[in-house]
């Protein structure tokens, strides 16, 4: 009983100890965050702040002081209110990169983005009658002249195309896809789990590395409803294999009446052979081929905003206009855009000198060698020059490096490791990601814009000089 007493008296006292809202509000620091946000926005974490130490005094630990509550809330401040995302630069030499937001738009793009964004656009209004129209004409025009499709239009990412695609034109029917062609791409979405939420059933034929058009043949029954292609765009396969060529299976779709849909992925419109790289197919040679529709994203090797884009037969797509979800996932102003002026590069033939992923795939190595030399320079003996590679990234292109020249800042005494400096360069006002390699820091001069450089090195050496402070 006594011990009961003993320890009521000193939660009690323990409560006294914990600050009040008053005594907290009244902190410089707090003042600062009052001023910069609200009152009333404060008040609620400081309160969140103080309820948590109450139940962490009930659980037996000591209370907080006024100092270790102000870094609570500066913490939460920080955390909860700060502006995001923020941009990075990224030094990891893959260049397109899904952890930091894939491709970075040209400047044409933002451009576009903030003339549709700054007042009122034309979104879905025809300027030439006045009257009510679509927000996808314009952009799905420059699209067919590019790829040869009779029409297209556009959704919010390449999976959510091919979900609307299935639901409008197979929901109820069976979908035939290779067992080699039912894969997983980013973030564990798999091409089976995705195809079922259209409401189709999967079929699958012939074996992951072997399947033959007489698979497809032997599946076909009343209740198919095409055939899905899906270009292996984040992996590869060799050794003994067998697929059958698109010509083939459209072959066989038309002699039995079955659209055939290709799923390309990346969604590539330059031939990739010309910058040393294997083949990777495009969005006209699937048209060419003749299936009836190609879904491809505009964030990867197009090198636009997300989205997804799906094109080839009029009769087709205006079923897909036309289906419920496809408001659900239409593109909003901002995105159409941008993909507009993406699209509008390629128009004029300017894309490998507008769009910063070709610009970046294009680059020449020697030119890359001496920015590496000038970083090296200014940087001094803590880092050196060494050869190595960069990638495309992205699930796109698998395996395919390009040569290049890296910053190597080697750790030594006054460092507490790699891991601690590459965390500085992250934690710089301007955020640097580079990429460790056997213990060592290595930054990529391909993927970093040359009008980073400067603030590159700045970085870079604030993150060398905190280094030295801790030693």
């Amino acid at each position: 009983m006594n011990s009961i007493l003993v320890r009521g008296n000193n939660l009690t006292t323990e409560f006294r100890d914990l600050p009040s809202v008053d005594r907290v509000l009244s902190n410089s620091r707090v003042k600062n965050f009052i001023d910069e946000y609200s009152h009333n926005t404060v008040l609620v974490l400081v309160r969140k702040t103080l309820d948590q130490a109450r139940t962490s005094i009930n659980n037996g630990h000591s209370p907080p002081s006024l100092d270790q509550v102000v870094e609570i809330v500066s913490d939460l401040v920080s955390c909860t209110w700060k502006q995001g995302p923020i941009r990075v630069i990224n030094a990891t030499g893959v260049i397109i990169h899904t952890n930091l937001g894939r491709s970075p738009l040209s400047q044409e793009s933002l451009t576009a983005i903030g003339k549709a964004s700054n007042g009122y656009s034309n979104l879905e209004l025809d300027l030439e009658t006045g009257k009510r129209g679509s927000r996808q004409n314009y952009l799905a025009r420059l699209i067919s002249q590019l790829t040869g499709a009779e029409a297209a239009t556009t959704v919010n990412n390449n999976a959510a195309g091919v979900l609307l695609g299935l639901a409008a034109l197979v929901q109820g029917k069976e979908i035939i896809i290779s067992r080699g062609e039912a894969v997983e791409i980013g973030g564990g979405f798999r091409i089976p789990n995705v195809l079922r939420q259209s409401g189709s059933t999967l079929m699958e034929v012939g074996t992951t590395n072997r399947t033959y058009v007489k698979d497809y043949d032997q599946a076909i029954t009343d209740m198919t409803g095409a055939i899905l292609v899906v270009h292996p765009s984040n992996f590869r396969v060799s050794g003994f294999i067998h697929t059958p060529s698109l010509v083939d299976l459209v072959s066989l779709g038309n002699k039995k009446g079955i659209p055939v849909f290709h799923d390309l992925g990346s969604g590539c419109l330059l031939e990739t052979k010309s910058f040393g790289m294997i083949h990777e197919p495009t969005p006209q040679e699937s048209l060419s081929a003749g299936v009836s529709l190609t879904f491809f994203s505009g964030d990867k090797l197009l090198g636009g905003p997300q989205s997804g884009i799906i094109a080839g037969r009029q009769s087709l797509i205006d079923k897909i206009t036309e289906h419920p979800l496809a408001r659900a996932l239409r593109l909003d102003k901002l995105s159409i855009a941008a993909l507009t002026a993406t699209m509008l590069h390629y128009v004029k033939e300017e894309a490998i000198e507008k769009v910063p992923v070709w610009r970046m795939i294009a680059q020449n190595n020697g030119d890359l060698k001496s920015r590496v030399e000038e970083w090296q320079y200014s940087l001094g003996p803590t880092t050196s020059v060494t050869s190595g590679y960069s990638t495309v990234g992205g699930g796109s292109l698998p395996g395919e490096t390009l040569p290049t020249t890296l910053l190597s800042i080697n750790p030594t005494g006054q460092y507490e490791g790699v891991e601690g400096l590459a965390k500085r360069l992250r934690l710089t006002e301007q955020p640097v990601i580079g990429r460790i390699e056997e213990d060592r820091l290595l930054l990529d001069p391909r993927t970093v814009l040359p009008e980073e450089d400067v603030t590159l090195l700045k970085a870079v050496k604030i993150a060398i000089q905190n280094g030295d402070a801790t030693d």
